[in-house]
């Protein structure tokens, strides 16, 4: 690396803490700051200085990275923050906004005069331990050259899809594929409840599609988290899922699409968050599909 930047991460949760991390180990000076201190705290060890306000955590920032739970967080958060903003200053929004939130987001930035970009990221908490999420980003050509070096210390690739961050054209792209993401847990959850209902061996299932089109790394690798009862600590969490499933349903009605699958999808995981399951792996939500909850 030849330009060592000082990046704000605000929001150090599942995938916020892995950010700051490679962001802190590719030799920037991060500076971390978490609604509940607690959950920043190790990055210390890192080198990353933990900060007890937004404001302070964004003083003298190059780039301010948001990965919290969701858009109106997120500005709330900022606006906290906006008495320390400098204007010019970069802008890497990486929480799942949805396409109103990213709306308000982009226009918090413009009228603070922040560089904005649109870049949420595809992964989950093993791909952001390891850097290697994927980033999709939409924002001004102008700016990039201090926010590659970001998105290449947290991710191993970056998938631009326009020059207007604004116009959420990376948050699009992203609520498509956790449609996709989301729909691929949700059958595999119900599938595997079945099986327990009728007393079939889950494993037949598997080793029946073995190599065959309907085989999936995906499938199998959600699967044996809920065989081997591995739902924490979460990949991806059942509230976080939820949330997204709901921007989805939301994005789709807001086009004329009705998105039958997420929004059974969204019941599915807020029930199973009903259930005590929230901060569970997704893959939880096999557990909405019972009144009593099962062994196995």
């Amino acid at each position: 690396m030849t330009d060592q930047l000082t990046v704000s991460v605000l929001g150090t949760g599942i995938m916020g803490a892995a950010m700051a991390r490679n962001l802190a180990r590719a030799g920037h000076r991060v500076r971390a700051w978490n609604r509940t201190r607690a959950k920043a705290e190790p990055l210390a060890a890192d080198g990353a200085h933990i900060a007890d306000s937004p404001a302070a955590a964004v003083e003298d920032a190059d780039v301010v990275l948001t990965m919290l739970h969701d858009g109106p967080a997120t500005l709330d958060v900022m606006r906290r923050a906006a008495p320390a903003l400098r204007s010019g200053t970069v802008w890497a929004q990486s929480t799942t906004a949805g396409l109103e939130g990213v709306a308000e987001l982009a226009a918090f930035a413009r009228d603070h005069g922040l560089v904005f970009y649109d870049a949420p990221v595809l992964g989950t908490r093993r791909p952001a331990e390891a850097g290697e999420l994927v980033v999709l980003a939409a924002g001004p050509v102008e700016g990039r050259q201090k926010v590659t070096p970001v998105f290449d210390a947290v991710g191993v690739r970056t998938v631009w899809t326009g020059e207007d961050g604004a116009a959420g054209t990376a948050t699009r792209l992203k609520l498509v594929a956790n449609s996709w993401v989301l729909a691929a847990s949700a059958a595999t959850g119900e599938t595997l409840a079945l099986a327990q209902a009728l007393g079939v061996d889950p494993h037949s299932f598997l080793d029946l599609i073995a190599g065959g089109p309907l085989d999936m790394g995906y499938l199998r690798a959600k699967a044996q988290l809920i065989l081997d009862g591995r739902l924490t600590p979460a990949q991806f969490a059942v509230d976080t899922a939820a949330k997204d499933a709901r921007l989805i349903v939301r994005a789709g009605t807001a086009h004329g699409v009705r998105l039958d699958l997420a929004a059974a999808g969204a019941a599915r995981l807020e029930r199973a968050a009903a259930q005590g399951h929230g901060d569970e792996d997704m893959a939880a939500a096999y557990f909405a599909s019972f009144d009593d909850q099962p062994t196995h």
